[in-house]
């Protein structure tokens, strides 16, 4: 088995109709496509692309709003359908290192058109799903779905546009993401609302299709390269990074303890550290031939763009979170109105995302990432100001719209400083090892927040109960104290005191009144927490800005 390497034959070898031409070649137009397409614009292959990316983006959000609908659906525990999610995110993280690679091997067309075979049919299962069992089963085979289109759509933008259009390219590609940060809650709620939690999934069946005939018919069979597939690099990242990822994300859920017999999660973390060392040392002995060519990160934009990849994705979860919270659970707004919140932030990520991939052209693209970066921590500072128990959705709207000109200049020049220096047999194991490091971003936000949000819960919310205490009758005050002192953060995570346990030494003739001020308590407290972990986010992304400023203006 150690002798199936990622090995390279002497000459690349190509699919059929697949002729390619040099960016050099003499004659060649500067923004001539790298690629021949058959006399076709190289923004031709967009539209497949940015579809199959939509639907990706979409559903990593789309199921968060119908949560409650499924519980009582399928009569089952608010657990199991946290695993409706889990499943999808988990199998799409592990599987993007080994699906980047295989689009080297087999080509970014094969890798993609079977991707959105297996997502549009693993839609309808899911759509199907008379158990919660099976559609945690279809969620999980529609996260491999994910896995296997992503990376190429990076690397097939990198391969076929000309430096010159890369950035712009880019931009409407990344323009998708601010469109389906939106779509998602705001397509779950109108769903939910009015023809069935199905059509989550069955709104993914004819954009499936479209994107599939458009897949077929428009993108180009690459350069390939004949390698052998490196088994056990293959096992050690998906067995390290599989328990790594379920470690941290399900860690709360398991209460950071015991899985089952044995195995406890930080067991399961630690092992995930040694198996993904494991891995790194299998890498570094195949040099080249490797699943993931260790010298990628010699190239230092290549090395801090993932850096400041996962910081983006760790600020997406570090926001909207507590600010889900904060938006549903105090100011009592309903999911869809919440979702709503995020509009104008989303419309205006749409907008500033294609005009800062053409920017990202014309100037160093590490100017346009800081200044994305920017505008992020200066959002979310912002938003550590107004949030409060008596905040009116309107003013959220501001710092969310600043929040989304960050995005809009983030996300496409950060992917093309990530790819822009990568050679053609290694596009695909840049772009998939830039997109899985995102996800591990995002997996250590959600497990960060939620730890700090919790910890920060057991301590403001009972330093509001001692201030609101004051305006109780004598005889109800220290019972009052001490039944908060009494619980722990996670009892008020969902921002109401229906986690507090009045002594019986309260009266009962002011039962009510006490309830009353529980309330003013946890309202209190919950948003001091909020924006006390919104501050850990602001650090984290001046950590993405120090990334941008590090990086080198050449792209190579």
């Amino acid at each position: 088995m150690a002798c199936l390497t990622w090995g390279v034959t002497s000459e690349p070898t190509h699919e059929p109709s697949a002729p390619t031409a040099s960016a050099t070649s003499p004659g060649r137009a500067a923004d001539a496509p790298l690629v021949d397409l058959g006399g076709r614009s190289p923004w031709s292959i967009l539209p497949p692309l940015c579809l199959g990316f939509f639907v990706i983006m979409v559903d990593t959000t789309i199921v968060n709003i119908a949560v409650p609908t499924l519980v009582a659906t399928f009569q089952t525990s608010l657990t199991a359908v946290g695993w409706v999610n889990s499943a999808y995110l988990l199998t799409f993280a592990v599987l993007l290192l080994v699906t980047g690679r295989l689009g080297d091997r087999y080509g970014a067309k094969t890798m993609f058109v079977s991707g959105l075979v297996v997502f549009t049919l693993s839609s309808i299962a899911c759509g199907l799903a008379g158990s919660v069992e099976t559609l945690i089963v279809a969620r999980a085979v529609q996260g491999i779905g994910s896995a296997l289109m992503t990376p190429q759509t990076m690397a097939m933008i990198t391969r076929v546009f000309p430096p010159a259009r890369r950035g712009a390219a880019l931009g409407l590609w990344g323009a998708t993401a601010g469109v389906a940060t939106i779509a998602g809650p705001v397509l779950g709620g109108i769903f939910v609302e009015t023809i069935g939690w199905e059509w989550i999934f069955f709104v993914n069946v004819p954009i499936g299709a479209v994107a599939l005939w458009l897949a077929v018919t428009r993108l180009p069979r690459l350069e390939t390269h004949t390698r052998s597939l490196d088994l056990p690099g293959v096992v050690l990242s998906v067995v390290g990074l599989f328990l790594l990822i379920f470690g941290l994300q399900e860690g709360e859920t398991f209460e950071w303890g015991q899985v089952v017999g044995p195995i406890t999660v930080w067991r399961m973390i630690g092992l995930g550290v040694l198996v993904t060392g494991a891995f790194l040392l299998w890498q570094k002995r195949r040099g080249a031939d490797a699943l993931l060519p260790l010298t990628l990160f010699t190239h230092r934009n290549f090395t801090l763009a993932n850096v400041a990849g996962a910081v983006s994705s760790f600020a997406m979860i570090g926001i909207f979170f507590p600010l889900t919270l904060i938006l549903q659970q105090v100011l009592g707004l309903s999911p869809l109105m919440a979702a709503m919140v995020n509009l104008p932030g989303s419309l205006v990520s749409g907008v500033v995302a294609p005009f800062a991939g053409r920017l990202s052209d014309r100037i160093p693209g590490k100017w346009v990432v800081a200044s994305g970066f920017t505008f992020l921590a200066g959002s979310v500072f912002w938003l550590t100001l107004v949030v409060s128990p008596d905040a009116s959705m309107w003013q959220f709207f501001p710092p969310m719209t600043v929040f989304g000109i960050g995005t809009g200049l983030l996300f496409s020049p950060l992917a093309n400083l990530a790819t822009s220096g990568l050679d053609r047999s290694t596009a695909g194991a840049g772009a998939g090892a830039f997109n899985m490091n995102r996800q591990v971003g995002g997996v250590l936000g959600s497990a960060a927040i939620v730890a700090m949000l919790t910890s920060r819960l057991g301590v403001e919310v009972p330093a509001a109960a001692a201030d609101v205490a004051a305006q109780l009758p004598e005889e109800a005050r220290a019972p009052f104290v001490e039944a908060f002192a009494s619980s722990n953060g996670s009892a008020f995570s969902g921002g109401g005191a229906s986690g507090l346990t009045l002594p019986e030494s309260v009266p009962a003739d002011l039962v009510e009144q006490v309830r009353e001020a529980a309330l003013t308590a946890v309202h209190a407290g919950f948003s001091t927490a909020v924006s006390q972990t919104l501050l850990l986010t602001v650090a984290v992304l001046v950590t993405g800005l120090l990334a941008s400023l590090l990086m080198s203006r050449s792209p190579r």
